[in-house]
């Protein structure tokens, strides 16, 4: 990796020295990246920070006039709308395809993971017996009347689990476990993942679905009341028998953008951010699973144990992603 990044730092060195990064995340490990990239290549990493709609919008507005060469956004079904709108050109990159993982890549070369969060359940360890949960579907059991906590279906990690759902049972399926999940709401969805699981330390609600890096957030915080929430909530990842599909899996991921300036400039920088050295930074600072599969998760997320993922090609969270708002829509999901 040493030569192979020395050799793209030799070649970029000739061109502009610059990136321009359209982003929305947000966290820690971001920002000590984009340090690392221009410390190493002499690159300045130029950011503008929105949420996705708003990026999304302003690269459709700004068209070929747009200063971005890269969108760097969460949850493949923002992707797959960005490829779908033309906003990404595809590249080539031998590295990126032999350490990304096929279904956690565009195949087309438009858009690439640089990391993975799995959804998962969040229990109060007081009251339930982790025992006795195994599935997304078990969710819809009458047992888990006024026990569930999410987040609204406008959250587009819930729209992309549903989507997961729609591709492997279908429609009907689907549509009956959203009706049966809501129906088992401990309270109307509102707030964000932590949001979930501090009501349940609050005592609302038996079990949450978030996101795992939400949870390794809270057991890191340095907020005394979101440590103490994490001293009383355990994790749990569904779907691991035999014969399950495992446990639902998206990323954050990145694209170069369609008049891209800075073209070799990009790709490098993917490259960087899907090298050991970054991926290493992004599990241990903001306990995300590494997309490299030459890479180990942190030590946190080693305790929380190995498990089987959905191994489902992500584009289809993004095909699948309009059926599953409307079938939200139509259950009454607020």
């Amino acid at each position: 990796m040493k030569i192979f990044l020395g050799l793209v730092i030799l070649f970029v060195s000739l061109h502009a020295k610059e990136v321009n990064i359209y982003t929305h995340r947000h966290y820690p490990s971001d920002k000590i990246l984009f340090k690392r990239f221009t410390e190493q290549t002499g690159i300045k990493v130029n950011v503008v920070q929105a949420n996705s709609d708003q990026i999304i919008k302003r690269l459709e507005e700004e068209g070929k006039y747009s200063p971005a060469d890269l969108l760097l956004t969460v949850d493949v079904g923002r992707l797959y709308y960005a490829k779908e709108k033309g906003l990404f050109q595809p590249i080539h990159s031998k590295f990126l395809e032999e350490v990304i993982p096929p279904n956690l890549r565009d195949k087309d070369g438009y858009w690439f993971g640089v990391t993975k969060r799995a959804r998962v359940f969040v229990y109060n360890i007081d009251t339930v017996n982790p025992s006795t949960l195994s599935t997304y579907e078990a969710l819809t059991n009458k047992k888990y009347k006024d026990s569930i906590l999410t987040q609204t279906s406008s959250n587009i990690y819930n729209q992309s689990l549903l989507a997961s759902i729609i591709a492997h049972r279908g429609e009907k399926e689907a549509k009956a476990w959203a009706r049966g999940v809501k129906e088992n709401f401990a309270r109307k969805p509102t707030g964000s993942d932590r949001d979930q699981m501090r009501a349940l330390a609050a005592g609302i609600g038996k079990i949450a679905i978030v996101n795992t890096y939400y949870v390794g957030q809270l057991i890191n915080s340095k907020n005394f009341s979101d440590k103490a929430v994490s001293e009383m909530i355990g994790i749990f990842f569904p779907n691991q028998g035999k014969n399950e599909r495992g446990t639902h899996i998206n990323i954050s991921g990145i694209g170069v953008t369609k008049y891209a300036k800075n073209r070799e400039n990009a790709i490098a920088f993917i490259e960087f951010l899907c090298s050991m050295e970054a991926q290493k930074i992004f599990t241990s600072i903001n306990y995300e699973y590494p997309i490299n599969k030459n890479v180990s998760p942190s030590e946190l997320l080693q305790k929380w144990g190995n498990f089987k993922e959905d191994n489902i090609e992500l584009y289809k969270l993004g095909k699948y992603n309009a059926k599953a708002v409307e079938i939200f829509n139509e259950v009454g999901w607020k």
